[in-house]
């Protein structure tokens, strides 16, 4: 893939003011010799549009020097601070000019002190087009380094935020495995907490791991989801029973790691461990056009305070996270809606459809 060339003004400063300084009093000549070829002038009067440019070159190199040094100054201040050197700067340029300059025109001499003071002046467009240009960049990259800066800042937020929903386990889920874990070795059952420990080991190694702004792919997502699931299996056992309803093209579909744990967690916590007879989970995901649609479903006793998507408070951590993390990662283009049926509540999950060789990977 071809890599686009810099803007001009995304140069190193160092490179990109001698570039556009030396380049533009170089244009300045050219133009200079090229009137003069125009007008007829001598053969030798190049001298003279060379004299102006290299003098010019010289002098802005002082006003440069002064900008900076007083670059802290309002603008209004620094206008007040560059005027006098401003016209010292074209009165210089004319009278080094002018010497040269007499050689082809004697009466281009200035006759009286009136004389020389409007002469000194004929070079100020060209001085105040120089500073105008150099006030004009310098402005442009401050504003653009600020607004990196507010970017950069914006990011690192943008992925504390994100780092501080994915790593928000629910203690619940740590204090009953752990809980579980106390009451098999109590009973002496050393061969199912064994295998309880191993697999809390794998679930906490695998979502410390893995980086939070990273996405995975649906397949990757179960597959994670399966080392949660192994942990209630041993809680539960019969009592915890699971289908997945998986669409081919879905497998391959990216979304960010570990979206999935909490709303199966809520769901275990609320439909499967408050009944006797135990519950079902499902899992299930579709391809609507440009949109991936997750859905995870029970069958526990649903909801009473939940009216349409708005959860009851001091309910629904783990969805009210998985909502969060949606509106943070895709904005508009992400969805999350909670609905009763008829028998538990479905938790639906709507994002763009995306895969590796989308990017081009």
């Amino acid at each position: 893939m071809a890599i686009a060339a810099p803007h001009p003004l995304d140069l190193p400063r160092q490179h990109l003011f001698w570039l556009l300084h030396l380049g533009g009093w170089g244009a300045y000549f050219s133009q200079g010799y090229l009137a003069a070829i125009a007008h007829g002038k001598p053969s030798g009067y190049w001298v003279v549009p060379l004299t102006a440019a290299v003098t010019g070159a010289t002098v802005t190199l002082g006003l440069r020097f002064l900008l900076r040094t007083f670059w802290g100054l309002s603008p209004r201040r620094l206008l007040a601070v560059m005027v006098l050197p401003i016209l010292a700067s074209s009165a210089i340029m004319d009278m080094v000019t002018r010497e040269v300059l007499v050689e082809f025109c004697e009466t281009c001499k200035p006759a009286n002190h009136m004389a020389f003071v409007a002469y000194s002046l004929g070079y100020i467009y060209v001085v105040l087009a120089w500073v105008g240009m150099y006030l004009g960049i310098k402005y442009y990259r401050q504003l653009q380094n600020e607004t990196q800066r507010a970017l950069a800042a914006r990011s690192m937020a943008h992925q504390a935020q994100l780092k501080m929903l994915r790593y928000q386990l629910n203690p619940h889920f740590l204090f009953n495995t752990l809980n579980a874990i106390s009451t098999l070795i109590l009973d002496r059952d050393n061969a199912t907490a064994n295998r309880m420990v191993q697999g809390l080991s794998a679930f906490l190694r695998h979502s410390l791991d893995n980086d939070p702004m990273q996405r995975v792919t649906l397949r990757q997502e179960l597959d994670a989801l399966t080392l949660y699931l192994d942990i209630e299996k041993i809680r539960f056992a019969e009592r915890l029973r699971i289908e997945t309803g998986i669409d081919e093209d879905c497998w391959r579909a990216l979304l960010p790691s570990l979206l999935l744990q909490p709303l199966v967690e809520n769901a275990i916590k609320y439909a499967v461990a408050k009944q006797v007879a135990g519950g079902l989970l499902r899992i299930e995901a579709e391809r609507e056009g440009a949109q991936l649609i997750l859905r995870v479903i029970d069958d526990g006793p649903g909801c009473n305070s939940l009216e349409g998507d708005t959860l009851p408070p001091g309910k629904g951590v783990g969805l009210r996270n998985t909502r969060e993390r949606l509106n943070v990662l895709y904005g508009e283009a992400g969805g999350f809606s909670v609905r009763n049926r008829e028998r538990g509540i479905e938790v639906t999950l709507r994002l763009p459809y995306e895969t590796s060789q989308t990017f081009g990977d």
